[in-house]
């Protein structure tokens, strides 16, 4: 007879369904219980859990790896209760489901809490790799694995180590971990630490572990630090590459270090004297240099005087006859050349230079070789609407205007006469350095042109064809203007001008319209241009006949009217 100190099956099942609820053996399902192993058959564990049949387990179950299950008959192990009865009456139980949801209500608790979890990493699949979390198995996806991308996981697989929590969901068993956080945050532990040992200032050694276009990533035992491009030398770098290379031991000196975003600066050229000490003093303007042309782009070109210190000459620098051009047309990279220092901002560490001023202006030079009233000649370059310019020694231009081409026709006419290339010669008529400008004419070349040179409006000599300033001639009219009238002296003498203004005392009389082309006018020389064209005045000849009529026939307070004088005078002529 039973007694509650040698309990029978039974009993044994009575006080379970009792812990149970009552719910029967079917209660047992969907659980993990206690049994206790009565044999070891054929690979296979008999656990009696206290149902009406034991069960059978696979002893693999309850193996970790290579290692041997080790089981006894008599040890108490934990199994799930998969179903109370199978077809041949005996209990489903299982050992990996037990450690499966053991470890579940394990990790549900780790990830509530944010705990790091351990597991093994034992296989691959799409998109990552499996993870054991000691019975539970989770994804770890391939851009969790590691900081960085990692092309050979196999060293890191079947191993113990730590993992995140990422995601779970027991309804469907998934879970997702992360290597690369954890590795993170024992990073930004480590960085943290190292950085609260480093100082701004502070000279170091370092490895560099990267370089990209814009620098290099140095490492300081544990923590990297930023070496920029502008940072590694004081001359010119075009790349990191010129400098340094992956895995060269680098002295570097910390320049900033930001505690907030944990970014560490340095700098290799801090730990050189700068060349831009005494620059004022080095390269003094208005000095003579010699240079490297360093660097061309649209607005200049660079030149550096000595390693670390480059001067920026301006495109309008750069030639005194090549306007508009781009640098690179005037000066190659790597060109040796000498320039002329213009402006030293020592403060913002920049130096104006120039290239044309390092060679003598060609204007200079032309206005020494070629004085006014001087010959040349030179090739048409271009013609406009309103003259011709010439090709000249020094790479320079003169220019034609129309009025100066030829004698005796229009300034239209004159310039269908010539055609680019042609091969021409003129006299030097005004040179402006400043301006950069020279004015030449070719019909002052002509047969009865007057002599170039001679002062403006001289009064004895010197005017055009023959014409002498106060000398009144007969003009015949070549065009009718707004402004005024273009005429021309004599039947082929010099043309000139007769402004609206000096086409008569009063107003009416002033209309270039009440004119025609051909029609013959006498009219004073009262000037020349620069060009010694004859400038004329009908006003002016009509003052001084006025004057000469008063001279001759008495003032008007003789009784005799203005009228009456005039009237004997033109009589008398």
């Amino acid at each position: 007879m039973a007694t509650m100190a040698n309990p029978t099956r039974d009993d044994f099942a009575k006080m379970l369904d009792e812990q149970l609820g009552g719910a029967g053996e079917e209660g047992f399902e969907g659980r993990v219980v206690k049994g206790t192993i009565t044999a070891i058959e054929n690979d296979k564990a008999v656990i009696d859990v206290g149902l009406k049949s034991e069960g059978r387990v696979s002893l693999r179950e309850f193996a970790r790896g290579d290692d041997d299950h080790g089981l006894k008959v008599g040890d108490e192990v934990e199994v799930y209760v998969d179903r109370v009865e199978n077809a041949d009456g005996e209990a489903m139980l299982s050992r990996d489901r037990a450690r499966r949801e053991a470890a579940w209500d394990k990790l549900e608790s780790e990830f509530g809490e944010g705990k790091r979890v351990d597991g093994v990493i034992f296989g691959r699949v799409k998109g990552g790799f499996t993870v054991d979390l000691d019975g539970a198995v989770a994804f770890l996806p391939g851009s969790q694995v590691d900081i960085r991308p990692v092309r050979d996981v196999g060293p890191l697989m079947d191993i113990p180590q730590p993992f995140q929590i990422l995601k779970m969901d027991r309804r469907r068993g998934n879970i997702v971990v992360s290597r690369r956080a954890v590795l993170e945050e024992t990073r930004a532990e480590q960085r943290s630490e190292l950085i609260d040992k480093l100082t701004e200032g502070q000279v170091i050694d370092g490895v560099v572990k990267n370089i990209t276009d814009y620098g290099a990533f140095v490492d300081l035992g544990g923590i990297d630090g930023l070496l920029h491009v502008t940072d590694m030398s004081y001359k010119r770098v075009n790349h990191p590459s010129e400098v340094i290379n992956i895995g060269d031991t680098v002295k570097v000196q910390i320049i900033r270090i930001n505690s907030e975003t944990q970014r560490i600066s340095l700098g290799m050229k801090q730990l050189e004297s700068d060349p831009w000490e005494g620059a004022m003093v080095k390269y003094p303007v208005g000095a003579k240099l010699h240079g490297t042309v360093t660097n061309i782009t649209e607005y200049g070109a660079f030149v550096e005087l000595e390693p670390g210190i480059e001067g920026l000459v301006h495109v309008s620098e750069m030639s005194w006859t090549k306007k508009n051009v781009h640098p690179g047309k005037i000066v190659s990279t790597s060109q040796e050349v000498d320039v002329i220092v213009l402006e030293v901002d020592s403060e913002k560490r920049r130096i104006s230079l120039g290239l044309k001023q390092a060679n003598r202006n060609p204007w200079e030079e032309f206005a020494e070789k070629h004085p006014v009233g001087s010959q040349v000649e030179g090739e048409v370059k271009n013609a406009t609407e309103f003259g011709l310019f010439i090709g000249l020694d020094g790479d320079v231009d003169g220019m034609v205007h129309m009025s100066d081409i030829a004698w005796g026709i229009s300034g239209e006419d004159a310039l269908a006469l010539h055609r680019k290339g042609e091969q021409v010669s003129a006299v030097v008529l005004d040179v402006d350095v400043e301006k950069e400008r020279i004015s030449l004419g070719m019909k002052q070349l002509e047969r009865g042109a007057p002599a170039a040179g001679g002062a403006p409006g001289a009064a004895a000599s010197g005017g055009a064809g023959g014409l002498r300033r106060g000398e009144v001639t007969t003009v015949t009219i070549l065009e009718v203007r707004d402004g005024g009238l273009e005429v021309q002296a004599g039947d082929d003498g010099a043309t000139g001008f007769i402004k609206r203004s000096d086409l008569g005392r009063d107003r009416d009389e002033q209309r270039p319209d009440r004119f025609q082309v051909g029609q013959k006018l006498d009219a004073m020389v009262i000037g020349f241009d620069r060009s010694k064209k004859p400038n004329f005045s009908v006003k002016a000849r009509q003052l001084a006949e006025e004057k000469e009529a008063v001279e001759q026939y008495g003032s008007s307070d003789s009784g005799a009217s203005l009228g009456d004088i005039l009237g004997e005078a033109l009589k008398n002529r």
